[in-house]
C-alpha cells in the first residue's frame, strides 16, 4: 500500500544531515555547556554555533536567541514574560482570535494575574485587520501578539503593518512564527517585531526544541527559576543534541528554502483547484492566495473529520483535521469558528500540509482516495440524507 504523508504542520521528518549533526552530543561530546572543562567547552561551542545558525535564518543577532523546549514554550515565555516585565506601565494585552492555544491560554493566565485581554477578530479568510488592532490599543497596552501565519487555515497575516501600528504607540509586539520560520523568508528587522517564536520540527529539525528571538533592549521576565542559562532568561541545562539539530535544520532551511517552495506551491495549487472539483459541497478555509506554500485546508459538508482521517489512514494517507493540538479534542476548532464556520461545518475540516518528499503521484493518490472516503461517510450521514431529500424536492 502506498504511504502518503500530508501532515507536515504536525511535524516534519528529521533530515539525515540534522540527525548527523546531533549524534556527537549523544555520544562522546556529552558535557554540560555550563561546565568549565573540555567536555563543557565542546557542548558550549555547539550551542553557540546553533545560535548563530538560527539567528542567520531570521536575520537576527545570535545573542538575541533564547533556546526553549518547543514553540509552545517560546510563546509562553514571550506573552507572559514580556507582559510581566512591563506591568508597571500597564496591564492590557491584545491578541487575535485565531492564535495558537499557547498564546491564548497564556493570555488567559495573565487575566487571572490581573491583566485585561482584548481579542481582535478576523475576517472570513482569517485575516487580522490592522485597523482592528489599532482600535484595540489603549494607553495601558503593553503587548500585542499576532501570529505570522495560521497553521490550521494557512493564512499569512499583515505583520509588518500591525507591527508598525504597535511601534507608533510604543507597544511591544510578538509574533508566533512557528508556521513560517524555516518555511517562508522572514527577517525580524523587516517585520518590525520585538519578539518571534519558532520550532525546529516545523522545518525538518527535531521535536522538543524551539527558540524565542527577543530584540536587544526588550525586557522579558523568566518563567523558570533556576540557573543562569540562556543569559539568565531561561533556566535549565540546555538540550545540546536537540539544539545542534535545530541549528543544522535552520542552516538547511535557509539554503534550500527557495527550492522547497518551488516544489510545494504547484502541489498545493493542485489541491486548491482540483479537490473542490472532485467533491461537492466543499468550502476552502483560509486566504486563497496569501497562504503558506505547502498548505491546503477545507471543510467538507455533512461528514465528521475524525472519521475521514481514519478512512484515509486505512489507505496509508496521513492528514489532519484542525491543529495537532486540538485534533483529538473532538470539538470544533476555535479558528474555524472565528472565521464564521458553523460548528457542524467545522467538524468536517481537513488540513493537508505538504513536505519536501511529496510528489504529483501522492496528490493523484489522495485525490482518488478522498472522494471514496467522503462518499462512504455521507451514505451514513443523516444530515446528508436530509439534505439530499430536500434538494430533490421531497417533503
Amino acid at each position: 500500500m502506498r504511504k502518503v504523508y500530508l501532515d507536515n504542520t504536525a511535524t516534519t521528518r528529521l533530515l539525515p544531515e540534522v540527525s548527523e549533526a546531533m549524534m556527537p552530543y549523544l555520544g562522546d561530546s556529552f558535557g554540560n555547556p555550563s561546565s568549565l572543562h573540555d567536555w563543557g567547552d565542546a557542548a558550549r561551542e555547539a550551542l553557540e554555533v546553533a545560535r548563530g545558525q538560527v539567528a542567520s535564518l531570521i536575520g537576527a543577532d545570535p545573542d538575541e536567541i533564547i533556546f526553549t523546549a518547543s514553540g509552545t514554550e517560546s510563546n509562553n515565555l514571550a506573552v507572559k514574560g514580556l507582559a510581566l516585565a512591563q506591568q508597571k506601565r500597564g496591564k492590557h494585552v491584545v491578541v487575535s482570535a485565531i492564535e495558537h492555544f499557547s498564546v491564548l491560554h497564556s493570555a488567559r493566565t495573565l487575566r487571572k494575574w490581573g491583566f485585561e485581554i482584548s481579542e481582535v477578530p478576523v475576517d472570513r479568510d482569517a485575516v487580522v485587520d490592522p485597523d482592528d488592532v489599532r482600535r484595540a490599543l489603549r494607553d495601558d497596552t503593553v503587548l500585542v501578539s499576532v501570529m505570522h501565519a495560521n497553521g490550521e487555515v494557512g493564512t499569512v497575516e499583515p505583520i509588518r503593518e500591525i507591527a508598525a501600528i504597535a511601534r507608533e504607540r510604543n507597544v511591544s509586539f510578538h509574533t508566533d512564527a512557528v508556521a513560517t520560520a524555516g518555511t517562508m523568508p522572514l527577517k525580524v528587522t523587516e517585520l518590525g517585531v520585538d519578539a518571534l517564536s519558532l520550532a525546529g520540527n516545523q522545518f525538518y529539525g527535531p521535536k522538543g526544541v524551539g527558540a524565542l528571538w527577543v530584540r536587544k533592549g526588550v525586557r522579558v521576565m523568566p518563567l523558570l527559576d533556576g540557573g543562569i542559562q540562556e543569559g539568565g532568561r531561561r533556566a535549565g541545562t540546555e538540550d545540546v543534541p536537540a539544539i545542534a539539530g535545530l541549528g543544522k535544520a535552520a542552516e538547511l532551511a535557509g539554503a534550500y528554502m527557495a527550492e522547497r517552495t518551488e516544489r510545494l506551491v504547484p502541489l498545493r495549487d493542485r489541491l486548491l483547484k482540483e479537490l473542490p472539483n472532485r467533491i461537492k459541497h466543499v468550502v476552502l478555509t483560509g486566504h486563497p492566495q496569501s497562504r503558506l506554500p505547502g498548505h491546503a485546508s477545507f471543510c467538507i459538508e455533512f461528514i465528521e473529520g475524525e472519521s475521514m482521517l481514519m478512512l484515509l489512514n486505512s489507505r496509508g494517507i496521513a492528514v489532519s483535521s484542525g491543529s495537532a493540538c486540538t485534533s483529538r479534542a473532538l470539538k470544533a476548532s476555535h479558528v474555524l469558528i472565528a472565521i464564521g464556520m458553523s460548528h457542524e461545518l467545522a467538524q468536517g475540516s481537513i488540513l493537508l500540509t505538504l513536505g519536501i518528499d511529496n510528489t504529483d503521484q501522492d496528490i493523484d493518490y489522495f485525490l482518488e482516495a478522498l472522494p471514496e472516503a467522503v462518499d462512504k461517510l455521507r451514505q451514513m450521514s443523516p444530515l446528508y440524507a436530509k439534505f439530499s431529500k430536500t434538494s430533490k424536492g421531497g417533503p
